[in-house]
């Protein structure tokens, strides 16, 4: 199996679920030239190849312009390549709400003629947020862009305080809470997928009205620690 992959939370968790569920054979993933997509995740998409490398599994990437609809032809594209050199029998995607995104992607699947499988589809932002965090997910908030997340959210690490917090500010802002609609991006460090973790050296954050970025400069792969041989 395939993963569309963007290095956020859903993506990877919808990885970690197709490597339980089935093989997991390859990510693939869209790096776009501006922040303007509306099917790909923007900031710090080149730091998907740690990421990749730290789960031991190869990626398919292509560039695209991000142009709406345009970029649909990329995605097909890089969807048939991985399908050619993995043999691969489905795509994993990490959809929780958005008609838009999972449409696209089941419809170029079938064109491709291969099964699209969104296993978070519909899922309650919440219940899926506090599964993240309890399943060992360190998530990074990298990107807000919605009235209620200011620039405190950049570089913030998702925990159950965090969780509660947007839970409420979601309500307060009526956004999506697992911010699917483009409220927020974030970026996996570690999950239990991860044979390393991925440890941030440098990065800077900008803002601008009432949107921000959290941009990792340089990273690197922190080896986890071996559990104490006598621990239960």
């Amino acid at each position: 199996m395939g993963v569309l992959f963007s290095g956020g939370k859903d993506s990877t968790y919808a990885a970690f679920t197709a490597s339980r569920r089935d093989a997991l054979a390859c990510l693939i993933t869209l790096i776009p030239a501006s922040d303007a997509s509306y099917m790909f995740h923007y900031p710090d998409l080149k730091w998907t190849a740690l990421q990749a490398q730290a789960m031991s599994v190869p990626q398919v990437t292509r560039a695209t312009l991000g142009r709406k609809e345009e970029e649909l032809k990329d995605l097909a594209d890089a969807v048939l390549e991985a399908t050619d050199r993995f043999h691969l029998a489905g795509i994993y995607t990490g959809a929780l709400a958005s008609v838009y995104q999972k449409s696209r992607v089941e419809r170029i699947c079938k064109n491709v003629g291969v099964d699209c499988f969104s296993p978070m589809w519909g899922d309650d932002p919440e219940v899926h947020l506090r599964r993240l965090v309890r399943e060992g997910f360190k998530v990074m908030v990298v990107g807000v862009s919605a009235l209620g997340l200011d620039r405190r959210w950049l570089g913030r690490i998702l925990d159950d305080g965090a969780v509660d917090e947007l839970v409420s500010l979601g309500k307060k802002y009526r956004f999506h809470a697992g911010l699917e609609g483009g409220e927020g991006e974030t970026f996996v460090l570690d999950c239990p997928l991860f044979k390393s973790r991925v440890e941030v050296d440098r990065s800077e954050t900008s803002w601008s009205h009432d949107s921000g970025r959290y941009d990792i400069l340089a990273a690197h792969l922190e080896p986890k620690q071996a559990a104490w041989p006598g621990a239960s």
